[in-house]
């Protein structure tokens, strides 16, 4: 049996992250797949059309795992959270991701309408409106974006001394600013003295998302109930 004869959707899903992960996703083409499967790129197309609907099936795949089975009896901000920390450790496992929402129409990934659907369900119950819980769940999307996007620490790929050297650098600049300007900076640039602790970054920021939307619940609640 030809490479082409045994090709299946998922093996190719598989193979594109893989080579997302591995080396970004500017190198993720229908004809680098291609020669990973070792199939033409004719092959390909029996699955996927073009890069875009490639793309598609990437995030549908692994978004499926941001909607997980929920206790029914937890509250709605446990359920939530567990839906942001879901979401954050599939990106922060497949980096790529964050581009490829980018490049997608989202609406067009079943995976992320249901969670989408689960989302404004848990919102509801919180007392948002739909509409509000629609902007609720925009923004945890893109902070967790954001978050990833933006880690602390080094540039992936250095070593131990070249790391410590970039953090060197860093905290160097920082403390040539002009102290009566910018004392807190000037401050701040003591952190780079030691690795950035990137699990108390994301634990800080999931923190953050689900406590403001905790504190504006409680608001809405307010409006609604009999003296609010």
């Amino acid at each position: 049996m030809s490479g082409a004869e045994r090709l299946t959707r998922r093996t190719v899903i598989d193979k594109a992250i893989a080579l997302a992960d591995a080396e970004g996703l500017d190198a993720l083409t229908i004809r680098r797949l291609a020669q990973e499967l070792g199939v033409t790129p004719m092959a390909l197309y029996w699955h996927f059309k073009n890069k875009e609907l490639l793309l598609q099936g990437v995030a549908d795949h692994l978004l499926s795992a941001v909607t997980p089975e929920f206790d029914p009896a937890a509250p709605w901000n446990v359920r939530l959270r567990m839906m942001i920390e879901t979401l954050l450790l599939v990106m922060r496992r497949h980096p790529s991701m964050t581009g490829i929402l980018s490049l997608i129409e989202k609406k067009d990934v079943p995976s992320f309408t249901r969670a989408t659907e689960a989302a404004l369900g848990l919102l509801a119950q919180a007392g948002f409106t739909v509409e509000e819980g629609y902007f609720v769940s925009s923004y945890l999307l893109n902070g967790v974006i954001g978050m990833v996007g933006n880690r602390p620490g080094c540039p992936g790929g250095l070593g131990p001394e070249e790391a410590a050297e970039w953090r060197r650098q860093r905290r160097l600049a920082l403390e040539a600013l002009p102290p009566d300007q910018f004392p807190c900076m000037i401050e701040f640039a003591k952190t780079f003295e030691r690795e950035a602790d990137e699990e108390r970054y994301y634990a800080f920021g999931v923190d953050l998302l689900i406590s403001g939307v905790e504190s504006m619940a409680a608001a809405a609640r307010g409006r609604t109930e009999p003296g609010g």
